[in-house]
């Protein structure tokens, strides 16, 4: 169980999300990779080759575990069953963290291939507040809990992003994954300053950074419209807004995401790379 005083147990370096096919590069890997990032639903099966790389991939390096399926926010009851498998997997495999996102994805019995925004209300912070304990509690250990991409405000919020999340954090006790990245394109996309985000955010509680690429387009308007990809490098600007972030926070366990057009690991192991550098940058 990770220390209650602690967001998470993970080294402050630099990590990446495993690809099974950089399995055998990672497992020669002698460069700056510190950890290894999977997605939960991708490892709740019984065994066969998934199962048996996870394992020993976990004898080499810390493992953080992210979910996708939840639905933290959602309006009904969190999934029993999906619940059980993601216990069943932290127990056998003892990661040094566990996240999610600040998002729903359920409605009924319908699932949507998407993790969709919440206004933020009192109300939508006790069901979430409710969701969080319920989580902490099955799995017995604290969890992380991410900031997401915005395309849109709503208009019945009554506090900002990160009131939301430090209520949160008071009272559940959770961690907070922090993704620059996400930042970056709401920011952008709600005409806001990414900086003045950074500055509201409860720093303290944060466990993990990311980082990812977006790509760029235009809403109807001609307005720049950024869409959260996690399809190509990380631009200079987010870099720029992680060192802007790991200068106020100090050392952090930083992890490149990179999920769809997968390019082969030296690609992935220049950004590991260039994160290294960010984080050398923090302790000089």
């Amino acid at each position: 169980m990770l220390d209650a005083t602690s967001p998470t147990s993970l080294p402050a370096r630099a990590g990446v999300g495993y690809k099974p096919q950089h399995y055998g590069a990672i497992m020669e890997q002698t460069g700056p990779l510190g950890w290894l990032e999977v997605h939960a639903e991708n490892y709740m099966g019984a065994g066969g080759r998934p199962i048996a790389q996870l394992r020993h991939l976990a004898e080499a390096f810390p493992i953080s575990v992210h979910g996708v399926g939840l639905s933290i926010g959602g309006e009904g009851d969190l999934e029993r069953d999906h619940l059980a498998r993601l216990k069943h997997l932290i127990d056998w495999l003892n990661p040094a963290s566990f996240s999610e996102h600040l998002a729903w994805s359920t409605h009924d019995s319908h699932f949507f291939n998407d993790l969709l925004p919440l206004p933020y209300t009192d109300r939508t912070l006790a069901r979430v507040a409710a969701h969080i304990s319920q989580v902490q509690d099955t799995l017995g250990r604290r969890m992380l809990l991410e900031n997401p991409s915005s395309y849109l405000a709503f208009a019945e919020s009554t506090m900002s992003e990160t009131d939301f999340l430090c209520a949160l954090v008071d009272r559940t006790g959770c961690g907070l994954l922090l993704d620059v990245n996400n930042v970056f394109v709401s920011a952008t996309n709600l005409g806001t300053s990414p900086q003045d985000y950074i500055d509201a955010f409860p720093l303290q509680a944060v466990g993990e950074i990311h980082l990812g690429g977006h790509d760029e387009d235009a809403d109807e308007t001609g307005a720049t419209l950024l869409i959260d990809s996690h399809g190509c490098q990380v631009v200079d600007p987010v870099w720029g807004l992680l060192d802007y972030t790991l200068a106020k926070s100090g050392a952090k366990p930083v992890l490149v995401e990179w999920d769809t057009d997968v390019p082969e690991w030296p690609v992935l192991n220049d950004e590991i790379k260039k994160a290294d550098r960010a984080l050398a940058q923090v302790a000089a």
